[in-house]
């Protein structure tokens, strides 16, 4: 099972659950974390290969990871705990994974905060991953990741989010990298179809006005989706809870509150 910790609040029934992106690990959240769990029962979790969720005997067999695999550690997780029902909050591609737990498991989803998040591959991004499919296993991947950070977190305001999460993925062994980055031959399609689909869960898009590859489409997403907000956070680029934490706390815990379900 995933590396987990809870922080159970006294009177409150809410819960929400944190997850982060690829590369990331549970303590990019500890800005969120002091205020949320003053309100709510907050689960923050280290996906499979990052933070503390060491790769198992069982991984070394399982050569291919899948967002529906990575998505059931989640979801094995908040059984193994008996919760009910949570208000789940992402960043970056952990917003992908809680977006295909919605599909597979709606009845688990309180609402959905989507941090920098992504719905739609463009141009740009879409060449990045194809370059790194190429060099992936001539190029040590901290030279790859630090170059993907720097273009999808290129200001200099940005240099906080991009030290933290290249730091984090300096603990990800070779192997686990490799499986991470192989999922996104498969995100275009799972896109396409959340871009299609509104699920009628309550979301917030929670976006940094300068995430330059990802703020475009969400802007697109918004208009179609009936269940879907955004808001922009100036001076900000993708990794919006690390950024702009005081802004991200409050707009999502007053979102949270204002939810009459």
């Amino acid at each position: 099972m995933l590396n987990y910790y809870s922080y159970p609040h006294t009177t409150s029934k809410e819960w929400v659950t944190f997850v982060h992106g690829a590369g990331g690990s549970s303590s990019i959240w500890f800005k969120q974390v002091r205020d949320f769990k003053k309100h709510f029962n907050v689960l923050i979790l280290d996906l499979r290969g990052h933070g503390d969720s060491k790769p198992t005997l069982k991984d070394t067999f399982n050569v291919k990871y899948t967002f529906d695999s990575i998505t059931h550690d989640i979801v094995e997780v908040i059984d193994y705990l008996k919760i009910k029902k949570s208000h789940f909050i992402g960043i970056s591609l952990g917003t992908i994974l809680i977006r295909n737990l919605a599909e597979k498991r709606p009845e688990l989803v309180k609402s959905m905060i989507m941090g920098g998040a992504i719905i739609k591959m463009n141009f740009r991004s879409q060449v990045l991953m194809k370059v790194g499919n190429i060099f992936k296993s001539v190029v040590p991947y901290m030279m790859l990741y630090k170059l993907f950070a720097f273009i999808i977190m290129p200001k200099k305001n940005h240099k906080k989010s991009r030290s933290l999460f290249v730091n984090e993925a300096k603990k990800l062994y070779q192997k686990e990298f490799l499986r991470w980055f192989k999922l996104t031959s498969e995100i275009n399609p799972l896109l396409r179809f959340f871009r299609t689909k509104d699920i009628k869960i309550p979301t917030l898009y929670i976006m940094g006005a300068e995430d330059h590859l990802f703020l475009p489409s969400i802007k697109n997403i918004v208009s179609k989706h009936v269940t879907s907000s955004l808001f922009v956070v100036d001076n900000c680029g993708h990794v919006v809870n690390v950024e702009q934490p005081e802004t991200f706390n409050n707009q999502t815990i007053h979102f949270i509150t204002s939810l009459k379900i």
